[in-house]
């Protein structure tokens, strides 16, 4: 039988409650149940709303601060750009879907060092280390690839949509607006 979700509440005094354990904890604490892969919630012990969410994006700029980032300023600049645009929901499950993906990859190689090497965590990470050196260019290259492949098919899915917005509106005059240069000739090629 599962255990139910463990519970921490947050006082007003910024301080984690642990209502498992009885105990008050850290963030690191609560870095710990993330890396166990426990599952709990935070919520606020005055108004009961979910602060999971941020107290996990405060773990991460925690570890952002100190010292070996994983995500440079310009990756940190392109996402804050998506908020508030129209693919802000499937840039989410972009990166969800990419993380759970090498995830994955990251659990096979592990039990096949498992098997091969038995429960020694040193060879463990030795295989994994051995696999980033001699498959990482070629993931990334494979990568970079799908990206492009992506950048493309949005930039193409994006004329389109203009182009039948052109179309859709090619009747109608709208005060102060003057096509842009080269609209016709656009329309005139397709």
């Amino acid at each position: 039988m599962a255990e139910p979700l463990r519970l921490i509440k947050k006082y007003p005094n910024r301080r984690l409650y642990d209502t498992r354990t009885s105990t008050y904890i850290t963030l690191a604490d609560v870095k710990a149940l993330v890396l166990h892969h426990e599952e709990f919630q935070v919520v606020d012990v005055k108004t009961g709303e979910d602060l999971t969410r941020s107290v996990l994006l405060q773990i991460i700029l925690d570890e952002e601060a100190g010292g070996a980032p994983m995500f440079t300023s310009d990756l940190l600049s392109q996402m804050i750009r998506f908020y508030g645009n129209a693919m802000q929901g499937m840039m989410g499950k972009y990166l969800e879907g990419n993380i759970k993906a090498f995830t994955d990859i990251q659990a096979k190689l592990k039990e096949q060092a498992r098997t091969l090497h038995g429960d020694n965590p040193a060879m463990s990470n030795d295989l994994w280390a051995q696999f980033l050196s001699f498959q990482g260019p070629a993931m990334q290259s494979m990568m970079s690839a799908y990206m492009e492949q992506s950048q493309k098919m949005f930039q193409q899915m994006q004329e389109q949509v203009q182009g039948q917005t052109r179309n859709l509106f090619a009747g109608f005059q709208f005060p102060n607006f003057t096509a842009p240069a080269g609209a016709e000739k656009t329309e005139e090629k397709k």
